[in-house]
């Protein structure tokens, strides 16, 4: 997969340009699916759903781009329908549209569903992860952002990617998303770790990383 992990999604030229050229063609010629599924696991995330699917979130720019074509791929429903119904829809999908949320309970739907293991064999499908949507790709997000808690328990997410991700960096409306807290978490993390702002994203392709910024973001080792 060609993997564009947001803060708060294309929130400016530079993220946007990256999207077009993992698209390799306009957004009005790509089809999407969006995922809402990690946002039910907050409060008020049945808004928050809607909100993101009908294109209401002009803080996180990503239905609202202009696709071709916009479907909605909710993971809850999907282990209870045949695979042959969703499937072959998400291959020939051009890009992957993943909401923000719980990064844990994302992650158990992720797996439930099937998708999961999925998402390695689609190797021309853009991902564009929105915070959460982003985090669960990574190992683990740490104890820092464990909210909903798996089954299992832990903090373990998807691990498609061998870096963690702070997403948020000193948001107005996040007091606890200052640097300090972030060096704190990221201290406590086992491999490298980036935090990042709503202007930055980070794109992964066949295992290259490119932090693409307008804004500020920072990379710590462990």
């Amino acid at each position: 997969m060609k993997l564009l992990l947001t803060s708060a999604g294309i929130k400016n030229a530079t993220i946007h340009n990256a999207l077009l050229d993992l698209l390799g063609k306009p957004i009005a010629e790509a089809t999407a699916l969006c995922i809402p599924t990690a946002s039910y696991a907050l409060p008020g995330g049945a808004g928050m759903a809607w909100n993101f699917i009908s294109g209401q979130e002009p803080e996180c720019p990503m239905c609202e781009l202009g696709w071709k074509s916009l479907g909605v791929l909710e993971l809850t429903a999907l282990p209870s329908i045949d695979k042959e119904l969703w499937v072959p829809k998400v291959r020939e999908t051009d890009v992957l549209l993943v909401n923000g949320g719980d990064p844990l309970y994302l992650a158990y739907w992720m797996r439930q569903s099937g998708l999961a293991d999925l998402l390695p064999s689609l190797r021309d499908t853009v991902y564009v992860g929105l915070s959460a949507g982003s985090m669960v790709m990574t190992p683990r997000i740490g104890e820092w952002f464990v909210g909903w808690t798996p089954p299992t328990g832990g903090d373990e997410t998807l691990g498609l990617v061998d870096f963690a991700i702070f997403p948020h960096l000193d948001h107005q409306d996040l007091p606890y998303n200052a640097l300090a807290h972030a060096e704190n978490w990221a201290a406590g993390m086992p491999l490298p770790t980036y935090a990042i702002d709503d202007q930055t994203a980070i794109q992964v392709v066949d295992g290259a990383v490119e932090v693409l910024s307008e804004g500020h973001w920072k990379q710590f080792t462990p």
